[in-house]
């Protein structure tokens, strides 16, 4: 995406970020916040630490391996002789990156249309949701470098537009900080303090994306300095901006219009304290957060496709490369993500995405553990990290279960078809080397 081969420290955060803030604060604060209440920016703060925990297995593996493969070229290289083990590693990625697709472009549309009546519309929210994906499609179909001049300028300017909108929220905030206090010890005291947990682990798939610094590998100076700092930084970064916009939001914005407008919450509660000019703001800060990541998720995460392809893990047909350009894994990518648009809500589509990147990085934690005396990790560190993400999994799956168990059995459905294929293609892999 860039000529440049010597990316430093600040261009390598800049790609983490903007990989990472792809609309995932505009998704998850009104979900958090039904859920939690007052609490809702510690539970989305704690799922930065919890990504955090999953940094670190990719960042010592990533300087130990040195691959712009990332997560699957780490556990292919991890487990050299398991066929079995690509496959299903590259499958669970490659559809992870995809439920992020159909997240970002569910959050578009929910806020490029919430100034409409018809915002509420579910059929016309998703037919734009699917709109976007194609037109981002076409874009990487089109041009490499016209699709990584745009998203230059969508990454840059998202990052002012978040910082004037958690300025703004600060300024316009209405709860004092007394009563902030009160409702937050209240909504502790009520049993909230177990649901933290549950909303830090949903709000996972909001800090996907800090790997996209080791599909950099090739192009940065001093790996070794470079993609730790550049992880951490990014999370912790990206951590704070999620932290601050959302207590700013429970601050200006009523609880009770956070959660009727959960799907576009951000931009209702800024036109109630701001004005239209609050509302226009929110929504080009959402506009230009999923476009530039939907950009960036499906040039990165099609190449990776192509790969998986290539290696023999998904159809043959997906390795088909029009001037560089991955145009198979592109177009089906699109249609897999249009597919779980219509059938799905954006909770699902939320939840989904958190289970996958959740249970990858427990597959990256263990891959970590296996190697730990080659990345010279500290086996406490990975320990709690396959912990922490074991738990994140197993309480959005308890959640699921006790409060929309319909959703979970589709879930489980889709994760039964994932593990089938990836299976299937692992079996091929071992039938034709023998």
């Amino acid at each position: 995406m860039t000529e440049n081969k010597n990316l430093g420290h600040k261009e390598l955060v800049a790609i983490a970020v903007g990989g990472m803030v792809g609309g995932g604060i505009f998704t998850i604060l009104g979900i958090s916040v039904s859920i939690v209440g007052f609490l809702a920016p510690f539970a989305i703060a704690l799922g930065g630490i919890i990504a955090l925990f999953a940094a670190y297995s990719y960042v010592k593996l990533g300087v130990y391996y040195k691959d712009e493969g990332a997560t699957y070229a780490f556990f292919k290289r991890t487990y050299p002789d398991s066929h079995m083990a690509a496959s299903f590693i590259g499958w669970y990625t490659i559809f992870g990156y995809i439920s992020t697709l159909a997240l970002y472009a569910y959050t578009f549309s929910s806020y490029s249309i919430s100034g409409f009546e018809f915002a509420n519309n579910d059929m016309v929210r998703k037919a734009v949701a699917v709109g976007i994906i194609w037109f981002f499609a076409f874009i990487n179909l089109w041009s490499v470098k016209g699709m990584g001049e745009v998203e230059d300028i969508m990454v840059y300017s998202k990052l002012v537009i978040l910082f004037l909108i958690s300025l703004a929220l600060i300024y316009f905030g209405k709860t004092d900080f007394h009563t902030f206090t009160q409702t937050l010890t209240q909504d502790f005291e009520t049993g909230n303090s177990f649901n933290i947990l549950i909303v830090a682990s949903i709000t996972f798939v909001a800090y996907e994306g800090f790997q996209l610094v080791i599909n950099a590998v090739n192009e940065m100076e001093d790996p070794e300095k470079n993609i730790p700092k550049a992880i951490y930084t990014s999370v912790i970064l990206v951590t704070l901006i999620y932290f601050i916009i959302a207590l700013g939001s429970v601050l200006a914005i009523p609880v009770e219009d956070l959660i009727k407008n959960k799907e576009y919450a951000l931009a209702s509660g800024a036109a109630d304290i701001m004005g239209h000019w609050g509302r226009n703001l929110v929504i080009i800060g959402a506009v230009l957060a999923t476009s530039s990541a939907i950009s960036g998720t499906m040039f990165g995460s099609s190449r990776q496709m192509s790969r998986i392809a290539d290696d023999g893990y998904l159809p043959s047909k997906l390795t088909k490369r029009k001037n560089h350009i991955p145009t198979s894994a592109i177009l089906a990518m699109s249609v897999t993500a249009s597919v779980l648009i219509l059938v799905g809500g954006l909770q699902l589509i939320l939840e989904f995405g958190s289970i996958t990147f959740l249970f990858v990085s427990l597959l990256m934690a263990i891959a970590n553990f296996k190697m730990r005396k080659q990345t010279e990790s500290s086996t406490l560190f990975t320990v709690i990290s396959i912990l922490g993400l074991s738990t994140g999994t197993i309480l959005i799956l308890l959640y699921e279960y006790q409060t929309k168990p319909e959703q979970l059995l589709f879930i489980v459905g889709l994760y039964l078809l994932l593990t089938l294929g990836a299976w299937s293609y692992a079996k091929l892999k071992v039938k034709s080397k023998g």
